[in-house]
């Protein structure tokens, strides 16, 4: 046995590792298939590619630049999205991708649980079930995680529920709220949204990586009340998720101390590229929202039929309790099928399925499949 081997065999030392990383759940993303042929309707992806004048943006930019550092605000970015969104560059950040932005609110805005600092002030608060990535980032931060239960129907409490309840801390550091929510696919009313942010005193993110699929969105709240952030990404509906790029809009102070702790250069050069040409192109895009928006609300239909127990939806996905047998069992019979869907062994969605809204022909194929295990 070499001296090499020996070594690798041996644990490292425990003061190596931060305890609490030696106890964390990482976040688990979708299965990526490594089989051909299998129909992907586990990750929320969009089915449909991004428009021809993006993809030869992306093109013409791989030449000699690609030596260069991209520039490190995305000004020109910022400032596009600005003028789409009505505000001032100042009150726009750009990451690589939306969860580098929450990870880093999570930093900018909340304590570290320890001796001295107040449990409020170390408080990572959001709605379960939501993104499964919020625990995680308390958790690394070393933050106390709070989950508040939403409905059973998976509504958001109201605001006198909240209120009268123990549970929802209206002081938290930092408060999630998914909408239109993450995993149900349940939209949110921007009213009542208002209303949870007027009564909290602490910062409230609006996590809207699903709104191009909505009936609305509560961007002007984050231009309307200080401590309101909303973010948003180019990966869902605009098919980007390759390139990674999100941003957040806020008031310019807030959106200012992020930029603090941003990391230098962190949304890559062709990322960039990309988003800019993207917003180009939003009638290519708003068409294939119309599309998606179709399809999810025919598959819903027809799976309802076929006797699963499907929710009302206002993102790419659809949440669906299937019949006679239990969602993990689905899960392998579908994929049995070469038709990836996703299942959460969690316990307030641990019957059902979450099925990404694909192409109709996709659509068709995860129907016909059910209707043959079903027979």
């Amino acid at each position: 046995m070499t001296q090499t081997t020996r070594t690798k065999s041996r644990p490292l030392p425990r003061l190596w590792i931060r305890p609490l990383l030696r106890r964390l759940d990482p976040y688990v993303p979708g299965e990526q298939p490594k089989i051909r042929g299998l129909i992907k309707l586990n990750t929320n992806e969009n089915p449909y590619p991004p428009s021809g004048r993006v993809l030869a943006a992306i093109k013409a930019a791989t030449d000699g630049r690609l030596r260069l550092y991209p520039n490190p605000t995305a000004q020109a970015l910022r400032e596009k999205l600005a003028r789409l969104h009505r505000c001032k560059p100042e009150n726009i950040i750009v990451g690589n991708g939306s969860d580098e932005l929450l990870a880093m609110a999570v930093r900018c805005f909340v304590e570290p649980a320890s001796r001295g600092v107040q449990r409020v002030q170390a408080l990572v608060q959001f709605f379960a079930p939501s993104y499964s990535l919020y625990p995680v980032l308390a958790q690394i931060h070393g933050a106390v995680a709070n989950p508040v239960p939403l409905d059973p129907d998976f509504a958001l409490p109201g605001l006198p529920e909240l209120k009268r309840g123990k549970q929802y801390n209206f002081n938290a550091a930092l408060t999630f709220i998914t909408t239109p929510n993450a995993p149900s696919g349940r939209g949110y009313r921007t009213g009542q949204l208002q209303e949870i942010c007027q009564a909290q005193r602490g910062l409230v993110v609006l996590d809207e990586a699903y709104v191009d699929f909505a009936d609305e969105n509560a961007l002007s709240l984050s231009l309307k009340y200080p401590h309101v952030l909303v973010a948003r990404t180019f990966s869902k509906a605009y098919s980007l998720c390759f390139q990674r790029v999100g941003y957040l809009v806020g008031h310019a102070e807030l959106i200012s101390v992020l930029d603090k702790i941003r990391d230098s250069y962190n949304v890559n050069g062709l990322g960039q590229v990309a988003a800019l040409a993207t917003l180009d192109e939003l009638a290519y895009y708003r068409a294939n929202f119309r599309r998606i928006i179709a399809t999810r609300e025919q598959t819903s239909s027809q799976l309802s039929e076929l006797g699963f127990q499907v929710l009302p939806s206002q993102t790419n996905f659809i949440l669906a309790r299937p019949p006679i047998d239990s969602a993990k069992n689905w899960l392998r019979k579908l994929r049995n099928r070469k038709i990836l869907v996703r299942w959460f062994d969690q316990p307030s969605i641990r019957d059902y399925l979450r099925i990404t809204v694909g192409t109709p022909q996709e659509a068709q194929a995860l129907v016909k499949a059910v209707k043959t295990e079903l027979s």
